[in-house]
């Protein structure tokens, strides 16, 4: 599976500079990190959650996790919870399951991001597949998708 056509058509239509990486197969941020050459910080993954009943994607980099507490706060949620496999087979039918971009414009829910990725100059992040990453200047990202942005990830202690 190559690039969606959705994601290609919402890159050239909006003129972003963005490049496609190909590389081996990997499932994981962080092998995903180590199969395109950079850094962990350098990638960013989609977590998609599930807030009170409506679907938000949560962008933050590969070495951290998702805090489902900071995410209520901002979102203002009573309930958030991760999506579930089967439920992000149905979201994101043109993508291989966890290999979503984080656009959320292209599938109708909003986008939170973390804020240890603001100051990044470029972001890399799934292409729908597990062998293809796209990289784009974190301005162009921004808006593009317009993401609430928060304090929604922590750096796992060691």
């Amino acid at each position: 599976m190559a690039i969606t056509q959705n994601v290609a058509g919402l890159l050239k239509s909006s003129g972003v500079a963005y490049e496609i990486l190909k590389h081996p197969q990997a499932f994981t941020a962080q092998e995903v990190a180590a199969a395109v050459h950079v850094t962990g910080k350098e990638i960013a993954k989609t977590i998609v959650v599930n807030a009170d009943g409506k679907f938000v994607m949560a962008v933050i980099p590969a070495p951290h996790k998702v805090s489902l507490k900071s995410l209520k706060e901002l979102l203002g949620a009573k309930e958030v919870r991760l999506a579930t496999e089967t439920e992000l087979t149905q979201l994101f039918p043109d993508c291989e399951i966890g290999a979503m971009p984080p656009f959320g414009n292209l599938y109708n829910m909003p986008v939170c991001i973390s804020t240890a990725l603001k100051d990044r100059k470029e972001v890399i992040f799934n292409a729908c597949t597990h062998t293809e990453v796209i990289k784009i200047s974190y301005a162009d990202f921004e808006q593009l998708v317009q993401p609430r942005v928060g304090e929604i990830s922590v750096l796992p202690p060691n």
